[in-house]
């Protein structure tokens, strides 16, 4: 006889990936439920992470006119800097809409949502933990979805203060004037781009010879020459030996590099990556084991060693986009009920949101060069685009690489205003298989940046001709 389960399908964690697969299933006419430990649905992705940081972002760029505006558009400069207050007033408004649509979302597809902190007690069921107590669930599939937590600094705990981890920065309550950023990933970037462009003097420190190693060097050549002129100070090939708070007031963070180097800041944020929020989980219950930076392995389909236990989101690895993850989500239910559905696409954007921000799709030049492909670029500068001179932003630019032989769409890099949104049309183009011909036979609409893709084009077919 089959046993009897309170759900057909389990999601630990309700952020984009574990919401995802219980919606899925639910779809599916199966019984699902999300439990979640904090104090919102959504993970980490909404309470201190993607829409915070990206809303503060949006302040940040009122404030400074744009990535380029407030140099070259006057009148778009800000009267004076603003406070850390006004930077993030905006963000609980945000938070609760879209803690909101997540809600209904749920409650639409009348999927459960379990307040509380869940761990294995055998590989089928989990005790959720809250402050009045303990309950049991169990389920015939339960998707591992609890997303990371920020790796600590060493030597001293971060207080949202003088040491900050990423997930602080939303409670920040002083705009420092001078800031440390240990970190040039993802997240570090981010932030030390957007500090910067409301004059906060930042210091970056990378162990890297480069930040972003997986991007087009030419794109972040160009970020650090625009991060520069805002006067960041770039420490690469450096590591941080110890960290620590001086004992007098006022308060300041030093950092004692391994060359020796020491730096004072008002502030230092900590992004030298992020753990896997597994360690609560007791994972060694369901028969499952996590790698040292709590990350799970799974398979194609998402499934881990257990084979009724899948894993998707943030909690195994790379690419880490909330993106990806809701389809990593949606394709761990479908295969758990024996769905068939497509494969996630091979290429999926990548959005940077730095001052100016970034997007690509597609393998960056170094990586075509070393497998020998063919390729030729084409480029266009929005300073030749009409729209750019307009929106004040003449260092953008796309880069298109075609492949040689049969002009197919290969990569594109985007760097400057909308290039997070501007990238979806090369992703539509290259999902499709088109190729140059596409571009140079394309109309686009007049003054926009899209009329990129149509000079990036015409670029690549006269070096092709030659």
């Amino acid at each position: 006889m089959a046993p009897d389960y309170d759900f057909d399908l389990v999601a630990i964690g309700s952020g984009p990936a574990g919401q995802r697969a219980a919606v899925q299933a639910a779809k599916l006419g199966r019984r699902a439920a999300v439990i979640e430990k904090r104090r919102c649905v959504g993970g980490v992705c909404i309470d201190t992470g993607t829409i915070p940081s990206k809303t503060m972002r949006e302040a940040i760029l009122a404030y400074a006119g744009s990535s380029t505006r407030g140099d070259r558009l006057p009148w778009a400069r800000p009267a004076s800097r603003p406070s850390a207050q006004q930077l993030l007033a905006g963000v609980d408004a945000v938070i609760s809409r879209e803690i909101e649509v997540i809600e209904q979302q749920l409650r639409r597809n009348d999927v459960t949502l379990i307040q509380g902190e869940a761990s294995f007690l055998d590989p089928s069921t989990l005790t959720v933990r809250t402050e009045a107590g303990t309950s049991r669930v169990s389920a015939r599939y339960i998707v591992i979805a609890v997303g990371t937590r920020p790796a600590p600094p060493p030597g001293v705990e971060a207080d949202g203060e003088i040491v900050l981890n990423s997930d602080q920065l939303v409670n920040l309550k002083t705009l420092p004037r001078t800031l440390a950023v240990v970190g040039a990933g993802v997240v570090g970037i981010e932030y030390a781009s957007m500090f910067a462009a409301v004059g906060v003097q930042v210091t970056l420190v990378e162990r890297r010879d480069r930040p972003l190693e997986f991007v087009d060097r030419e794109i972040i050549d160009e970020l650090m020459h625009q991060l520069r002129q805002r006067n960041v100070t770039f420490r690469l090939g450096e590591a941080v030996e110890s960290l620590a708070v001086t004992e007098s007031t006022p308060l300041r963070a030093v950092l004692n590099l391994e060359s020796g180097k020491r730096l004072v800041a008002d502030a230092v944020l900590f992004s030298a990556g992020r753990l896997a929020a597994t360690d609560s989980l007791n994972l060694e219950a369901a028969g499952l084991s996590a790698d040292d930076r709590g990350r799970l392995k799974v398979d194609e389909s998402f499934r881990t060693r257990v084979p009724h236990i899948f894993a998707a989101g943030d909690v195994i690895g790379y690419p880490s986009l909330a993106a990806t993850s809701s389809e990593q989500g949606r394709l761990a239910a479908c295969q758990a009920f024996g769905v068939e559905a497509r494969p996630m696409a091979r290429h999926f954007p990548i959005g940077i949101y730095a001052i100016p921000e970034i997007s690509m799709v597609g393998p960056p030049e170094h990586e075509l060069t070393a497998a020998r492909v063919p390729y030729e670029t084409g480029v266009a500068r929005y300073r030749e685009i009409a729209r750019g001179q307009i929106l004040g932003d003449g260092s953008g630019f796309i880069k298109m690489l075609f492949h040689r032989k049969d002009r197919r769409l290969l990569a594109v890099h985007c760097l400057g205003t909308g290039a997070t949104e501007l990238v979806h049309v090369g992703q539509a183009v290259l999902g499709l298989g088109g190729g140059l011909d596409y571009f140079l036979e394309t109309v686009f609409n007049y003054p926009t940046l899209a009329e990129c893709y149509k000079v990036a084009a015409l670029d690549a077919s006269n070096k092709l001709r030659g």
